[in-house]
């Protein structure tokens, strides 16, 4: 089994780079003022224009606009639009309508109840991300370095790809994948040496140990 593998909250030259030259299928770029990981839309024109067609990219945005939507869409030119907060399904057709791009929606998951919501997203996403619920008093809904009870994933009856993510890095992701059955991961603080300082070597890492599951796997 192919394991799609997504570096995200990507934000410098060498650490894009990084990411692409170790074969990342995806690469992500967050665009919310609250993440430590957040770039702008010159850093976006920037970055976009390194991967080229190396890699997937990927625009992560948290209940966005359609204007700044329109904006990103213009800048990084991305293969794929993320939405990481609220978003209704109405929302996902609305906006797969309005840019023509496919969209992967996140689902925060903590219990076997937050699954309740996926048949509606089925209908209108092209791919879902489970993540780890955050606290209550969280200022941002991703990239907090928490896990969830993959076991909730186990079996999961779902008719379109998905992807785990939440608290994933380089000594866990092998477990994640064998026990979701995902077909991608999703990483972003299990990279990071700090807040939003992203490490070559931890990609490297996370790349290496994503694919070797794979080979297990096959």
């Amino acid at each position: 089994m192919s394991v799609v593998v997504k570096i995200c909250g990507l934000s410098t030259c060498d650490t894009l780079e990084a990411a692409v030259a170790a074969g990342a299928d995806m690469v992500g770029f967050v665009f919310f003022p609250a993440s430590p990981r957040h770039v702008g839309l010159d850093v976006a024109r920037e970055l976009s224009d390194q991967v080229g067609s190396r890699a997937a990219k990927v625009a992560l945005t948290v209940d966005a606009s359609d204007a700044l939507i329109r904006d990103i869409v213009e800048i990084l030119k991305p293969d794929l639009l993320q939405l990481h907060g609220s978003e209704s399904p109405e929302r996902v057709r609305a906006l797969k309508q309005a840019f023509g791009l496919p969209v992967m929606k996140a689902i925060a998951v903590a219990t076997a109840a937050d699954l309740a919501v996926l048949p509606a997203y089925a209908e209108t996403a092209d791919r879902i991300l489970f993540d780890a619920r955050p606290p209550k008093d969280a200022t941002r809904p991703g990239g907090l370095g928490m896990t969830f009870d993959w076991e909730l994933l186990r079996d999961l009856n779902l008719s379109l790809p998905f992807m785990v993510s939440g608290g994933v890095n380089p000594g866990n992701v092998a477990a994640a994948l064998r026990v979701t059955g995902a077909g991608g991961v999703d990483v972003s603080s299990g990279v990071e040496r700090a807040p939003g300082a992203k490490d070559p070597e931890l990609i490297r890492s996370f790349i290496r140990a994503a694919r070797a599951s794979e080979e297990l796997m096959t």
